[in-house]
């Protein structure tokens, strides 16, 4: 596996389809993609900004769809947040919704960021959450204001 930080070894497909990404925005996206083909049940990933736009978005060819699920992810970060908020149960760590054939997982990145997993009922979801652990630890230190806005404005194009 070639290491995230060796921009010039990795071959990142650009899913805004223009322009180039800096270095920052090509490791985080690659370490979306990453998450998502390396663990076991994972369907789809998204990074959602503290504004509740689609920051980022793994290999997903239906760009609509990944925006829907940045709403969806948007709306229960912030039904959650309230709650902890109103019984002093402090910062997110993670949303798991238990649907009949699969899995939405939510757990915060950094920035007020957060990720968010569809997975299929075949994941173990403690294996999951755990891997969401490791992408937050390794991508949520990069996430500057700048790296945000240019993930933002990239998605949209």
């Amino acid at each position: 596996m070639t290491s995230p930080f060796l921009h010039d070894n990795v071959e990142h497909q650009n899913h805004s389809g223009a322009g180039d990404l800096s270095p920052e925005a090509r490791t985080f996206n690659w370490l979306l993609d990453s998450f998502t083909s390396s663990t076991a049940g994972v369907m789809e990933a998204i990074a959602v900004s503290s504004d509740g736009l689609l920051m980022a978005m793994s290999a997903i060819k239906d760009r609509s769809n990944a925006e829907r699920l940045a709403a969806v992810v948007s709306g229960m970060t912030s039904l959650a947040g309230g709650a902890a908020s109103w019984y002093a149960l402090g910062g997110l760590n993670r949303v798991i919704v238990d649907m009949t054939e699969g899995y939405l997982l939510i757990s915060a990145i950094s920035s007020g960021s957060v990720l968010g997993v569809v997975a299929d009922r075949s994941a173990n979801l403690g294996t999951v959450a755990y891997e969401m652990t490791l992408f937050a630890g390794r991508a949520g230190g990069a996430l500057t204001p700048r790296l945000i806005a240019e993930l933002k404005n990239a998605v949209q194009q």
